[in-house]
C-alpha cells in the first residue's frame, strides 16, 4: 500500500500538496526523498494551466466584425444570428467548390449574392468569432439591396435599402440542404479544401483546427441542414419563389412548430417580394408588412430579424438599433436618368388625382387619407395568397415572441386586405404589386387582361422606359432566371383595376404619369 508520501496518482498528489498549505504544514512535507515528483506536478499543473488558457482564449471569445460607417454596418453587419445560425466561415467559403453540382452557376453568384470588390463575404453576410470558431450569417442586406445596370455591358451600382431583385432565396436553401445530404458533405472532403483555401489566403490550418475543431464543425452543420431540410421540406411542394421574393410568413409557422403538412391549401403559395425599407421615420404609426399586420417598425424589425437567424436571447439589439436608427432618414435613391419634365409636369396632376389619397402627395410627402391603411381585399382585387397565409393563429403565436424582454410583441394583428405604401423610390421597386406579378410601371397601369401573363424575373438591367428591369433576357433553361407565371398558385396578376387606379386612361396619360412617377 502507497502511503500519501508516495502516491503514484498525480492528481491526488497535488490535492494533497494543497491540502498541507491550507493547513500550515509545509507544501511538500512528504517529499523530501522524492524531490522529482514536485517536478512532475508542478510540471502537469503549468501544463494544465497553459491548455485552460488557450481554451478561453479559443473557445470564449464573442466578437463580431463591426463597421464605423452605418451603410458598411448594414451590408456586413451582425444581428446576432451567427450564434444560433452561423455557417462555419471556411466550410461556407468551400461549399461551393465541394457541392458545385448543387449550384446554378458558378460560386454563390449563381444565386443572386451580391459581391463587392475586395470583399470576401457577400453584401448581406455577417462575420464572428464565437465559440472558437469564425461564423458568417445573413443579415438584413441581402433581402433589402440590390444592383442596377444601364445595359448589359455596364458596370453595376448597388443600392442598400432596395428590393433584393436577384437574390433567389428559396435556391440558396435548396443549395445548402442538398450540400449536405450529400456524401462530400464530409470531414474527408472539406477540410483539405478548406485547408488549400486558407493556404492560399496565407493562412496555416494548425493541427487542432485539422483534426478536432473542423471535423466535429462539418459533423454539426451536417445533422443541423438535416434537421432544418425535414422542418422546411414544406417549401419543396409548392410553387417556386424565384428571385427577390420570400414565403414569409409560412417559414415563420416553423418557428412555432406549426404542422406544415397539415396547413390550409389556401395558406399556402404565398411568396410576395422583398419590399423596400427606407425612409422609415415618416412611416411610424403606418400599417406596415404587406398585409398592415404590424403598425409598430421597431417591433417590425424584430420579426424580420428572426430571418436572420436571431433569437430572442441571441438578438444583437444594439447592431439592430443602429440600422434602424440609419433606416429612419435613409431616403430612396434619385432616379438616375434623364426626365422629361414636359411630360412629368402634366402628370402631376394625374398622379394627384389617381394616387395621392393612396400613396402620399409626392415623393416624400406621405400625407393622403388612405396612406399606411389597408385597403379591403375585395376593392383591391390582388392575389390573396399572401393575405390568408398570415392566419389568426400566427398572430396570437407570435404574441408570444419575447416574452419576459420589454419589447414582447404587441402589435401583430390579422387584416382583411393591403396596405397601401408610400412610392418612394417607385424606379427600384419593380417587379410591381405585392407578389411580384407585373414587371414594369407601364403594364401595372394597363388592365390586368392586357398585362404579360409569363415573364423573367433576376435580371438587373434597366428598362428605363418602362420603369422596371428587363424581362426577356434568359433562354429557356438558363438556371440564372425565374420564368414568372401568373397562372401559377400565389402568383396571379390581377387588381389595382379599374378607372379609379389610372388602368383606363390614354396612353399619353400614361406616359406622362410614369414620366412624373421616375422622379420619387
Amino acid at each position: 500500500m502507497c502511503c500519501y508520501g508516495h502516491s503514484p496518482f498525480p492528481v491526488l498528489r497535488l490535492r494533497l500538496l494543497l491540502r498541507n498549505v491550507c493547513r500550515g504544514q509545509p507544501a511538500d512535507r512528504f517529499s523530501g526523498a522524492n524531490p522529482w515528483w514536485r517536478r512532475i506536478v508542478i510540471a502537469q499543473l503549468l501544463v494544465a494551466i497553459a491548455i485552460a488558457a488557450y481554451a478561453a482564449a479559443r473557445f470564449l471569445p464573442d466578437r463580431a466584425v463591426v463597421y464605423d460607417d452605418p451603410e458598411e454596418h448594414f451590408k456586413y453587419g451582425s444581428t446576432g444570428g451567427e450564434h444560433e445560425s452561423g455557417f462555419p466561415y471556411w466550410i461556407f467559403q468551400a461549399m461551393p467548390k465541394v457541392c458545385a453540382e448543387h449550384l446554378p452557376g458558378p460560386g454563390y453568384a449563381s444565386l443572386g449574392l451580391l459581391f463587392e470588390k475586395d470583399k470576401e463575404l457577400p453584401v448581406g453576410m455577417s462575420r464572428r468569432r464565437y465559440q472558437g470558431i469564425d461564423r458568417t450569417f445573413l443579415n438584413c442586406a441581402v433581402c433589402h439591396t440590390s444592383t442596377v445596370r444601364d445595359s448589359a455591358q455596364a458596370a453595376p451600382k448597388l443600392y442598400t435599402g432596395m428590393p433584393a431583385n436577384t437574390f433567389n432565396i428559396m435556391a440558396f436553401q435548396k443549395f445548402f440542404f442538398a450540400c449536405g445530404k450529400d456524401p462530400k458533405f464530409s470531414k474527408e472532403y472539406l477540410v483539405p479544401t478548406i485547408a488549400q483555401m486558407m493556404e492560399a489566403r496565407g493562412f496555416h490550418m494548425g493541427m487542432v483546427d485539422r483534426y478536432l475543431v473542423y471535423p466535429l464543425a462539418v459533423w454539426l452543420m451536417r445533422e443541423r441542414l438535416l434537421m432544418l431540410a425535414g422542418r422546411f421540406d414544406w417549401a419543396n411542394r409548392q410553387s417556386e419563389w424565384g428571385p427577390g421574393r420570400v414565403d414569409t410568413f409560412n417559414a415563420a409557422k416553423v418557428l412555432f412548430n406549426f404542422p406544415m403538412d397539415k396547413l390550409p391549401a389556401h395558406e399556402m403559395n404565398a411568396a410576395s417580394d422583398f419590399p423596400a425599407i427606407w425612409f422609415q421615420g415618416p412611416r411610424k404609426g403606418m400599417q406596415l408588412h404587406w398585409d398592415g399586420n404590424n403598425t409598430v417598425v421597431e417591433e417590425r424589425n424584430k420579426s424580420a430579424a428572426f430571418g436572420t437567424g436571431t433569437t430572442p436571447p441571441t438578438l444583437d439589439t444594439a447592431a439592430i438599433g443602429r440600422v434602424e436608427d440609419w433606416l429612419l432618414t435613409k431616403e430612396a435613391p434619385r432616379y438616375p436618368y434623364p426626365i422629361d419634365a414636359a411630360k412629368a409636369q402634366r402628370g402631376a396632376p394625374l398622379y394627384q388625382e389617381y394616387c395621392a389619397a393612396c400613396h402620399g402627395k409626392g415623393a416624400r410627402d406621405f400625407s393622403g387619407e388612405y396612406v399606411g391603411k389597408v385597403t379591403p381585399l375585395a376593392e383591391i382585387g390582388t392575389d390573396r395568397r399572401r393575405l390568408d397565409s398570415y392566419s389568426y393563429e400566427l398572430a396570437v403565436n407570435q404574441s408570444t415572441l419575447y416574452a419576459g424582454y420589454p419589447w414582447r410583441f404587441q402589435h401583430f394583428r390579422k387584416t382583411f386586405g393591403y396596405a397601401n405604401a408610400p412610392l418612394d423610390g417607385i424606379w427600384l421597386r419593380a417587379p410591381y404589386l405585392h407578389n411580384g406579378s407585373v414587371p414594369t410601371l407601364r403594364d401595372l397601369l394597363q388592365p390586368a387582361a392586357k398585362r404579360p401573363t409569363a415573364f423573367y424575373r433576376g435580371y438587373d438591367v434597366y428598362d428605363a422606359r418602362n420603369v422596371g428591369f428587363v424581362t426577356s433576357v434568359a433562354e429557356e433553361g438558363d438556371r440564372r432566371y425565374f420564368k414568372y407565371d401568373t397562372t401559377a398558385a400565389g402568383n396571379a396578376n390581377s387588381g389595382h383595376d379599374g378607372a379609379r387606379f389610372g388602368t383606363q386612361l390614354s396612353d399619353a396619360q400614361k406616359d406622362d404619369l410614369i414620366e412624373y412617377l421616375k422622379g420619387f
